[in-house]
């Protein structure tokens, strides 16, 4: 019997098992230390967020599926809420240092600024990117009283413009839960 992996499967499988071996090698195993389930304001899951321990900084990947094609502004939000239908409930971009906006701005960047996630035209799509700051510091942002969210715009973020790089009505959410 031959079976037949599409070359996005292929991928994944042959980057776990590289990823694996090399923690099996270097005698660390990689460490889960959040996740969330993204979902639309009428509660479809549309994709998750695994957050790891990666040489004392956070690495962040997400997957998402059912999305419209294109780039979409991606955040890590205040609040651990994610009410629909506006997601308002999540409150602003994480931004425990006070900065400004945007990986392009002169005054900025701050914790919730994170690259956009692009949805390629079946409605799927992944980024991986690692959050500024050591580990415990990065935590005790996540996960303080009230939490914090991931959310995803509609259009692209410009990484600019003030408060939200200009990208759109927030489309998904996920509370970023620990472990």
């Amino acid at each position: 019997m031959v079976t037949h992996l599409n070359t996005s499967k292929w991928l994944l499988l042959v980057g776990t098992v590289l990823v694996t071996g090399a923690c099996a090698t270097a005698g660390i195993a990689p460490s889960t230390i959040g996740h969330a389930q993204l979902v639309t304001p009428d509660g479809r899951a549309v994709g998750e967020a695994v957050l790891h321990d990666t040489k004392g900084q956070v690495s962040v990947t997400i997957t998402a599926h059912d999305l419209a094609a294109g780039p979409h502004g991606l955040h890590l939000h205040a609040v651990g809420k994610c009410e629909g239908p506006a997601f308002a409930s999540a409150g602003p971009h994480l931004n425990p240092g006070n900065h400004q906006h945007g990986s392009l701005n002169p005054a900025g960047t701050h914790l919730g600024d994170l690259p956009n996630l692009v949805i390629a035209a079946d409605g799927k799509g992944s980024v991986t990117f690692s959050l500024p700051g050591s580990q415990s510091d990065t935590t005790a942002a996540l996960f303080d009283a009230d939490g914090s969210a991931i959310v995803v715009h509609a259009t692209q973020d410009d990484y600019l413009t003030d408060p939200s790089g200009n990208s759109g009505a927030r489309i998904a959410c996920g509370t970023v839960m620990p472990g």
